[in-house]
């Protein structure tokens, strides 16, 4: 075979090649609803429940939000919690519920957050690279936006958001912390955007910090406060160093402007709420949310306005 003829092969399959990679998702055949579906991960099958909206059809890229389940809770949990599914179904984006790790199947599962909880720390599950080939798959399955990747959670889910934050900033354009802490050494490659929610009342993760009041996890723990959270985002973020504050009925509402790459950093602290949701169903502590504000319709307007640049 000639040299002209061996070029114009690699001519072909190149182009070829570039072709496929350029084609779009198929579309056509995703029914909206939840999918239950797993993948392995070092050697071990991890869980996850995808809820697509009723347009998820149409030919325009969609954002995600993972919610990441409180310890002992499990994905129908979170669902349940945050009504995350109701707002996607609103608002035209896809939810994801991974489910931790534990003993009994999916039953008191919890996350490897860096100082809690449970079966994940003592097996020092790798939930970051569990979360980040997460990521992978739903792009590469589903017609999602890679710079509208975003992830919230509750209790030891919220502390697991901050730390992947932290270690997923590559991929992940805001997260949403609820009643977490930020408690890993947190060097994030790039801007994150952050929207908090804490009860200043909480017991299980204090406000100010500490070692929590009321806790199931055997494990001796200190948090920082939400205050060490706040300082070390606007910080990175290159914010304004005070936040703005406006203040109605029981709600604190503190936002860090002008901060690098149109990031953004809020915190919205609740006077007299515990270890809640806002606005959402009783989590496992049995405190009651709050109805002043909905952290599901807050956070989902944050992340709307702040997609990664």
């Amino acid at each position: 075979m000639s040299r002209i003829v061996l070029f114009v092969l690699l001519l072909f399959a190149v182009g070829c090649g570039r072709a496929n990679a350029t084609l779009p998702k198929p579309t056509s055949n995703l029914k909206p609803g939840d999918i239950e579906q797993s993948l392995m991960i070092a050697g071990r099958e991890r869980t996850y429940t995808v809820h697509l909206p009723p347009n998820i059809g149409g030919a325009q890229a969609l954002a995600v939000v993972i919610v990441l389940h409180g310890g002992g809770g499990n994905a129908n949990n979170a669902a349940r919690m945050t009504g995350m599914s109701a707002k996607a179904d609103q608002e035209n984006f896809v939810v994801v519920y991974p489910a931790g790790s534990g003993r009994l199947g999916d039953k008191l599962l919890t996350w490897n957050a860096g100082n809690c909880c449970g079966y994940a720390l003592d097996q020092k599950i790798d939930d970051v690279g569990f979360i980040r080939a997460l990521i992978d798959r739903l792009i590469a399955t589903y017609p999602i936006d890679p710079k509208r990747v975003y992830v919230t959670g509750m209790s030891n889910g919220g502390m697991m958001s901050y730390r992947l934050g932290c270690e997923l900033s590559d991929k992940i354009a805001a997260i949403a912390p609820v009643a977490g802490a930020l408690n890993v050494d947190c060097k994030p490659s790039s801007p994150v955007s952050v929207i908090a929610f804490h009860g200043i009342d909480d017991q299980h993760v204090l406000f100010e910090g500490g070692a929590p009041k009321v806790k199931a996890d055997p494990h001796p723990r200190i948090d920082q406060s939400v205050a060490y959270a706040m300082a070390f985002w606007s910080q990175h973020n290159q914010c304004n160093t005070l936040p703005t504050r406006d203040e109605r009925g029981n709600i604190i509402h503190d936002a860090y402007t002008n901060c690098a790459n149109g990031t953004a950093v809020e915190l919205y602290a609740i006077k007299g709420e515990g270890h809640t949701w806002p606005s959402g169903k009783s989590y496992l502590s049995g405190d009651t949310p709050t109805k002043e504000m909905s952290a599901t319709d807050v956070m989902w307007e944050f992340f709307r306005q702040h997609p990664k640049k």
